[in-house]
């Protein structure tokens, strides 16, 4: 579609790049005011709003996407989350150590990308460990061990995908939306909560078919991507040190354009300000997060947008187990740390019994 749009002088490339950045903001500023992170759907201390708004955002991403898919702009045909072998070993070891670095950074990737807009330079150092961490997984020293778990797959065959099994993908989406739905509207959001939520899932099918349907050229192929942070940061980060050799592309477009327009959004309504580590021992913690998130990200196929919302909405079976893996990894280490802060409390109630026993606060993200 791509050739009778009129450009010119501009390729499908260097367009998709401009759409990123637009892209970008839209999610960076909706993902800011409503708080926007998984990890705080799954554990956080208001999970009841947060869980709300993510189910609505899910919704709409799949219900959007096979919609798309119906009127035949778009296919996922050959996509990497409909391969016919599912490397099932990386998948849920992936997701379970993305989902213990999420814990450990109290925040997924995005929306340490969207803290990292509003002056927290915890989340910032997040997402400089995560990127190489990514990078070297997918291109470095890490890249033989990823090789290696990957080779350890299930063959499906013609069954990577809910729409192949019976009922087809109307089935299968009703089955992931209306869910989807009762949880939103059981949450208790306020409506512009619930509007934003909705937005941001409207910007995964969004992106699907710019990229796939609408920049689609024959002469000039550019890969269909869509919400996705774990790839697009390894990107981010080799560009931003080889720009001069390389040229841009739809991922660094796309976190340029969350970091812009979180900032915009936190000076607008007074959130931005500066936040910097309390300790060592926390920097380590956030650090080793990080890193996890990094290499998991990678094994499992993607970050909780790009193998979770953005994965969901084509329906390939990589995305259910890659996201339910980090929802084990996440509810789990969270479960292990609060044991472990309520017995070091015990222990030093006993030793000081004058002392008054302290009570964890509620944990926010970054």
């Amino acid at each position: 579609m791509f050739e009778t749009l009129g450009f010119e002088e501009t390729g499908p490339r260097a367009v998709s790049v401009y759409f990123a950045i637009l892209l970008g903001l839209g999610f960076g500023g909706l993902a800011q005011l409503t708080r926007f992170c998984f990890r705080r759907a799954l554990v956080g201390e208001d999970r009841r709003q947060a869980s709300g708004v993510w189910a609505l955002a899910l919704a709409v991403s799949v219900l959007g996407t096979q919609a798309a898919v119906a009127q035949g702009w778009i296919s996922f045909d050959g996509h990497r989350l409909w391969a016919a072998e599912l490397p099932i070993v990386a998948i849920v070891l992936g997701g379970v150590m993305f989902g213990v670095g999420m814990v450990l950074t109290r925040g997924c990737i995005s929306r340490l990308t969207v803290l990292s807009g509003t002056g927290n330079l915890r989340a910032l150092l997040c997402l400089v460990v995560f990127a190489i961490t990514a990078h070297a997984t997918l291109k470095g020293v890490l890249a033989p061990l990823r090789t290696g778990l990957g080779g350890m797959t299930l063959q499906l065959g013609d069954y990577a995908s809910l729409a192949a099994l019976p009922g087809g993908a109307p089935l299968w989406s009703a089955l992931v939306a209306l869910p989807a739905l009762w949880l939103a509207l059981r949450s208790q959001n306020s409506g512009l909560a619930l509007l934003g939520g909705a937005t941001i899932g409207a910007l995964v099918p969004l992106a699907w078919v710019t990229t796939g349907f609408v920049l689609y050229d024959e002469f000039d192929p550019i890969a269909m991507e869509s919400l996705s942070f774990t790839a697009p940061m390894s990107e981010t980060l080799f560009y931003t040190i080889a720009a001069s050799a390389v040229p841009a592309s739809f991922g660094p477009g796309l976190v340029a354009g969350v970091l812009i327009g979180a900032l915009l959004v936190a000076l607008l309504r007074g959130e931005f300000t500066w936040q910097s580590f309390d300790s060592p021992r926390q920097t380590g913690r956030y650090m080793l997060g990080a890193a996890l998130m990094g290499f998991g990200g990678v094994l499992a196929g993607g970050c909780t947008l790009g193998a979770g919302l953005a994965g969901m909405s084509t329906l390939g079976l990589a995305a259910p187990l890659a996201l339910g893996a980090i929802a084990l990894g996440g509810v789990t280490s969270h479960h292990l740390l609060q044991n472990a802060q309520r017995t070091d409390g015990a222990s030093e109630a006993v030793s000081s019994p004058a002392a008054p026993q302290a009570k964890p606060g509620p944990q926010q993200a970054a």
